[in-house]
């Protein structure tokens, strides 16, 4: 079996009312392209795998993982990428706010030599007032203390090489943290404005009190990672004596 150019994935909990809409999306953005969707059901109540096989029938693309007890976005994002069989992976959460019509111009950032990460980052937000405001606090808290240089961190779009995702240091929320651990592996990230939109279904399943508490306990964990790597090796191999 060939290998995709892109894998696409979509950490899911309780969200199959939007998962149809979402992949026909995505196959429009993405027509004549080479790529794979793999949804990661996160320990979903909703029947969202028995939503996801009729869907595999229209969708030759499709690839269904299912965790057996919610574990989290970023553990989701983790198995995805683990089962991705293409060099790229871009993701999108499966409430439908992110538009996959941004995907191409994530991909062309991911072009450009150096570049490790392509992140979306939102100008509208589809969210209640208070979750903008602990969102803008929370950002620039980051912004602060981590000189990333990303004012939306928390946008679900996000295109990265497959290879240096898989080398950085796994913890919870991880994926808020992605522009500050690929700068610390000594690549560029990209940013790209977005769009939010309205979710046509259900209501989100994150809180704002608990993901602000545990990110911050996070942030100062990835604070000290990027002190801790004060130089970057750099090596090349002056001999090789073959068998």
């Amino acid at each position: 079996m060939t290998s995709p150019r892109l894998s696409i994935v979509i950490p899911s909990k309780d969200e199959a009312e939007s998962l149809g809409d979402l992949l026909n999306e995505i196959s429009t953005a993405l027509a004549g392209d080479s790529f794979e969707v793999i949804v990661v059901d996160d320990g979903s109540t909703d029947g969202t795998p028995g939503v996801l096989q009729r869907l595999a029938e229209v969708h030759p693309f499709l690839r269904c993982l299912v965790h057996a007890q919610s574990c989290g976005k970023s553990a989701a994002i983790l198995t995805g990428v683990r089962a991705a069989r293409a060099p790229l992976v871009a993701t999108l959460d499966g409430d439908g706010q992110n538009d996959p019509r941004y995907l191409p111009a994530l991909l062309a950032l991911m072009a450009e030599p150096g570049v490790g990460l392509a992140a979306g980052q939102r100008i509208k937000h589809a969210h209640s007032q208070a979750k903008r405001i602990g969102s803008r606090f929370a950002n620039r808290l980051r912004a602060r203390l981590l000189h990333d240089h990303t004012r939306d961190t928390a946008c679900g779009l996000k295109a990265f090489r497959r290879d240096v995702f898989l080398r950085l240091p796994y913890f919870d929320t991880m994926h808020r943290f992605l522009p500050a651990l690929v700068q610390r592996e000594g690549l560029a990230v990209r940013h790209l404005d977005v769009v939010d939109r309205d979710r046509l279904h259900g209501r989100s399943k994150y809180g704002v009190i608990d993901r602000a508490i545990v990110g911050l306990f996070d942030l100062f964990g990835v604070r000290w990672l990027i002190k801790r790597r004060k130089r970057r090796p750099e090596a090349k191999e002056i001999f090789h004596n073959p068998d």
